[in-house]
């Protein structure tokens, strides 16, 4: 395809976005439409994981809905065309848990390595472009933040640099190092999903599936650090600090946030040229009037 530049710079790595579940935490705002496809400022929220998976060099993505959504998906990002990209679409029929989707991409994973990311999750960190693809070598390997409210989380025990302990919603503090919705797995991890059994709340936990992992030495786990930003925008009030967020980071550096045109274009993806031309087709409101800017000034 016109524009498009090589790959053989980049590590090859599958991706998947899981942009399931029922949203009941988002109801009535998510009773007839998916809260990945509610606005977080100037963007679908589903295009912040998108832009995380572009860029750390992943053209080749997966996007997991129900069966109620997956046609809006579609309609939205098409097959990834205008971001350079390759992006399918699979069904969960029902939300059983996270881990049940390197279950139904297991196709389409192929045997290679996977980045798995959580569609209500917003990454903001110069650390995973820099460091994810190129360190890691099998395995698994998990992302932590520290929050002051861990028990709404799975959070991570780590001592001597190493996790020690995984723990979903801790009802005691064991740490304050939450896990956050990107994790990274090597070929191994559709087969022991598939030996994980239903929680009490009859799902496939992912956080059991980090523990198979954990128990095997072969869990890597990253400190985001403190001037990385994760949010999970999957509750009203996070949802709305979300959208403040980015709209003070755009105004103030005056460069779009999220934009997966540009994360395409800065992973050598896509060429400006390309862009610059798809961009033509779009309407000249502030989004894409601020991402011609941005390509036309680098």
């Amino acid at each position: 395809m016109e524009g498009i530049t090589s790959k053989n710079c980049r590590v090859i790595m599958k991706g998947i976005i899981l942009a399931g579940g029922s949203g009941s935490r988002l109801n009535p705002l998510t009773s007839v439409i998916s809260k990945q496809l509610l606005p977080v400022y100037d963007k679908p929220l589903v295009y912040y994981p998108l832009s995380t998976l572009i860029s750390i060099g992943i053209d080749d993505i997966l996007l997991i809905s129900n069966p109620n959504q997956i046609d809006l998906f579609k309609k939205l990002l098409g097959d990834g065309e205008n971001f350079g990209i390759n992006i399918t679409y699979a069904v969960q029929k029902e939300p059983k848990g996270i881990a049940e989707s390197l279950i139904i991409g297991e196709d389409f994973i192929g045997g290679e390595n996977c980045a798995l990311i959580l569609g209500d999750n917003i990454f903001i960190s110069e650390h995973l472009s820099k460091s994810l693809s190129i360190e890691f070598l099998g395995g698994a390997q998990i992302f932590t933040k520290t929050v002051e409210d861990p028990q709404r989380y799975g959070v991570v025990n780590i001592k001597d640099g190493k996790p020690k302990e995984i723990i979903e919603k801790p009802d005691s503090f064991i740490s304050n190092q939450a896990v956050t919705g990107l994790y990274i797995y090597d070929k191994y991890a559709s087969s022991l999903c598939k030996s994980l059994k239903p929680s009490k709340r009859n799902e496939l936990e992912i956080t059991e599936l980090n523990q198979l992992y954990l128990n095997n030495d072969d869990l890597k786990c990253l400190p985001l650090g403190n001037s990385s930003i994760w949010m999970d925008a999957g509750t009203f009030d996070s949802l709305q600090d979300s959208s403040n967020c980015i709209s003070s980071l755009q105004k103030r550096y005056g460069r779009l946030v999220g934009s997966p045109e540009y994360e395409a274009y800065k992973s050598n993806i896509v060429s400006k040229d390309y862009l610059l031309k798809i961009i033509k087709n779009h309407p000249k409101n502030s989004y894409y009037t601020s991402l011609e800017k941005m390509l036309k000034q680098d």
